[in-house]
């Protein structure tokens, strides 16, 4: 037995530092430190995407689930992620008019959503609440979300992590999904730290954001007026469950540690999570002629420091540049049928100032994701004002950040989103004033969305006049880019840079591929698929076509050779470049009537 005369002495200062670490691991984060345990989460395990993952639903009656989930209500099950058992996690269909669509097809491969604290609060998988997993439903290529979010984050993007899962049920093969990370606490504290600010998912239509969307809009009323789909309101957020199984089960084995290529230790992406272009001089590469197919453009002499190379008559200081009216069957003008005719979200989900009463702004605070107070609401209302006013834009916009998101999301040409008529699936960010947007479903991207265009409209898509319908100023959080020539010019030095190291680099072409060899087994042994085996392999190799002749177009846009306007190019077809061989259809798109071209 011990006598020592300072044992007692020795034992509280044991206590004492064990105590005081304790409190330096539980308050790391308010202090710039993130614990180990954080830093292991999520990201580098289901988001690993040098892999096809597996989940397995475990569900007692999941027949009864499947005729329940237009109801998109929660229930109980336990998941198992590659190899890691979760009990009692909630699950429910998601999505919009692709929820209801999903039986057209004859089948109940719906999108699903994982709730891990749904029934027990402050349950997560490894740091991460919620979980989509998306059916990968009118995108015969599995890759349209997959390919953009990919984009967006090695653009610099704050942009969801997903990864594609093979999903079984009861250990019965279901099918290939992609996994998203949800745009939530998780997310929030993982792109902007434990001291992040609101975050709010504007839509006048209950359409892609919270549960019970899709059920105030109907394709059927697509011809109606624009206030037909005012703001109507949003249907309760899910009520806390209490299930009678509590706690989270480690059943299985620890999944194996991610391969070898996990996100976080890619290197030879163009731009790695780590990398900004911010405080870089970027050079802008002009082409010598205008492009062919599978050629790489000449690199001429770099201009001199401050110099832009050649590009279309800018507008005037506070002008915005128009669209003229198109012709009807091009897909812009304004007869019915295409998407660019109207715009069905109300002005705040536009995000256009009002004026300042709370109450203007319900499709923006209903649908808020964080807490909100007055406080907060009277912030974001004075941003709106001088956003639409176009004032301090550097004090009430995130530059760098919007104008990278602006750069792949004009590229992929989704209108499908705040750029189109609907104006929805986007997230907004504010922090002390300062605004962002963070991207959301991507699925009816490269085209999907516009039944009426053609594969060389799309390819061209001007990238100075994005705004589906041409009225620029009807979407101030993009207009003030082209309103103001440092600003434009700033987007096209990203602009450039990216598809230069994205594209004529080779990276794109050898991630693709990769990316199809990858997944291809998965899409063949698919039960649930939408689309043959066959029309996956032609799709695949279209949106590589597609998003190849794309960056040629963009690239002749930037350098001054390809008009970067409608107007520009209305009065330069020749210019223009060909994507006769090209058929949107046979990547997917949305079924409003229109067919492959």
């Amino acid at each position: 037995m011990s006598t020592h005369k300072y044992i007692d002495r020795i034992c509280c200062a044991i206590l004492i530092v064990v105590l005081l670490l304790t409190a330096a691991f539980v308050n790391a984060g308010k202090f710039g430190v993130v614990p180990v345990m954080a830093q292991a989460g999520y990201e580098g395990r289901l988001f690993d995407t040098s892999k096809v993952h597996t989940i397995d639903i475990v569900m007692d009656d999941w027949d009864s689930f499947l005729d329940t989930c237009e109801n998109e209500e929660y229930a109980a099950c336990a998941v198992v992620i590659d190899n890691e058992a979760y009990k009692n996690v909630g699950i429910r269909a998601k999505g919009n008019t692709s929820l209801r669509s999903v039986s057209a097809y004859g089948n109940d491969r719906y999108s699903f959503k994982l709730e891990f604290d749904c029934y027990e609060n402050g349950k997560t998988y490894h740091g991460l609440d919620k979980i989509s997993l998306n059916n990968i439903i009118q995108d015969n290529t599995y890759m349209k979300d997959y390919l953009t979010y990919q984009m967006m984050g090695d653009m610099g993007v704050a942009a969801p992590l997903c990864s594609y899962v093979y999903i079984t049920v009861n250990g019965e093969d279901w099918g290939l999904y992609l996994a998203v990370e949800g745009v939530e606490e998780g997310f929030l504290a993982r792109n902007y730290g434990n001291d992040y600010g609101n975050l709010y998912k504007p839509d006048s239509m209950d359409m892609g954001g919270g549960r019970g969307n899709g059920g105030k809009f109907e394709m059927d009323d697509w011809e109606g007026p624009p206030e037909t789909f005012g703001a109507d309101g949003r249907k309760e957020p899910p009520q806390s469950l209490n299930g009678e199984n509590s706690g989270t089960v480690q059943e299985g084995k620890e999944p194996e540690p991610p391969g070898e290529k996990t996100r976080e230790e890619v290197k030879d992406t163009p731009f790695g999570r780590e990398r900004d272009f911010q405080g870089e001089k970027i050079e802008m590469p002009a082409v010598s002629e205008k492009v062919r197919e599978g050629e790489i453009p000449e690199r001429p002499e770099q201009p001199q420091e401050g110099e832009m190379p050649g590009r279309p008559e800018q507008p005037q200081e506070g002008e915005i540049p128009g669209r003229p009216e198109r012709p009807a069957g091009n897909g812009r003008g304004p007869e019915f049928g295409n998407p660019g005719a109207m715009a069905f979200g109300s002005t705040d989900v536009a995000l256009i100032y009002s004026d300042d009463a709370h109450d203007s702004y319900k499709n923006i605070f209903d649908n808020a994701k964080t807490e909100v107070s007055d406080g907060d609401k009277d912030r974001l209302i004075d941003s709106l004002r001088k956003l639409s006013q176009g004032e301090d834009i550097e004090t009430i916009v995130d530059v760098e950040a919007v104008i990278k998101y602006f750069v792949v999301h004009n590229f992929v040409c989704n209108f499908d989103s705040y750029t189109g008529s609907m104006i929805h699936n986007y997230y907004l960010y504010e922090k002390d004033g300062k605004m962002s947007m963070i991207p959301w479903d991507y699925n009816l991207a490269f085209g999907g969305f516009e039944n009426q265009a053609d594969a060389e409209e799309m390819v061209n898509y001007p990238v100075d006049s994005p705004v589906s319908g041409g009225d620029l100023a009807s979407r101030p959080m993009i207009a003030w880019i082209f309103a103001d020539e440092t600003y434009t010019e700033m987007y096209h030095q990203y602009f450039t840079r990216w598809i230069e190291e994205y594209f004529s680099s080779g990276y794109f072409e050898k991630m693709i591929t990769d990316v199809k060899e990858m997944i291809a087994p998965y899409v063949e042994k698919d039960p649930t698929r939408f689309c043959t085996y066959e029309e996956f392999e032609e799709g695949s190799e279209t949106l590589k076509q597609f998003c190849l002749l794309r960056a040629e177009s963009v690239r002749g846009q930037l350098s001054g050779l390809i008009p970067s306007t409608a107007e520009g190019q209305a009065q330069d077809k020749d210019s223009l470049v060909d994507a006769s061989d090209l058929s949107l259809g046979a990547m997917g798109r949305m079924d409003m009537g229109g067919g492959r071209r």
